[in-house]
């Protein structure tokens, strides 16, 4: 297999979007995120607003903010509904990871690829107190509904992740490597993990790359 597959699952706040796009970058590799959602609505011959529309449904009465969404991974409609959601999305990663080495963000992509040789499974984290100064600083979010979305958001996925996994996103049992975000920050966190991948998938990466990639001479 000429390919290999980063997945990342993260606490609301701890940083794991923007660390995984500076992986894509260092690695030299594509990046998925929710991106994924809007390809299972093309694959199910729906509009990608469907699912939009159905998270909006949901949060109508909460304060609207452009992270709300992520209380819904696979919006609130029926069961029915979601779990042929979820069944696209599985459809989508798997091709994806057969495809070309990439990172995938969330989306159960840990559980999904779990029989696939090359990969690595990744969980970040932070203290609440540094997940809470980011969203306020960073994301823009008043102190009371930081809060709110910290709780919120970290209970969704851990539902989502749980009803179609198993098991929660931060069990140690199905991680490579677990890290606190907070100790270096975005760029450092993210050369820490890129190294981490080089040491694991090294030859396939380097047989792979572009010559003009940023990790081509790594």
């Amino acid at each position: 297999m000429d390919q290999f597959v980063v997945t990342i699952q993260r606490q609301f706040g701890s940083l794991g979007r923007p660390i995984a796009k500076e992986m894509s970058r260092l690695l030299g590799i594509k990046y998925y995120d929710r991106d994924i959602v809007d390809e299972a609505a093309k694959k199910l011959q729906l509009p990608a607003s469907i699912v939009r529309e159905e998270e909006e449904k949901a949060v109508k009465k909460i304060t609207p903010n452009p992270f709300v969404n992520m209380m819904f991974p696979l919006g609130s409609g029926t069961t029915e509904t979601q779990d042929k959601i979820f069944e696209a999305q599985k459809n989508i990663i798997r091709f994806l990871a057969e495809k070309d080495s990439c990172i995938i963000v969330g989306r159960c992509a840990d559980f999904i690829l779990s029989e696939m040789p090359n990969i690595m499974n990744i969980y970040i984290y932070a203290s609440y107190e540094a997940r809470l100064s980011h969203c306020i600083k960073d994301m823009g979010l008043e102190e009371d509904e930081a809060r709110r979305m910290i709780r919120s958001v970290d209970q969704a996925r851990d539902q989502y992740h749980l009803q179609y996994a198993g098991y929660k996103p931060d069990d140690k049992r199905f991680k490579d490597i677990m890290i606190d975000s907070s100790l270096f920050g975005i760029e450092g966190t993210a050369e820490f993990l890129a190294d981490a991948v080089r040491k694991k998938f090294g030859d396939i990466l380097f047989h792979t790359l572009p010559a003009d990639s940023p990790a081509a001479g790594k």
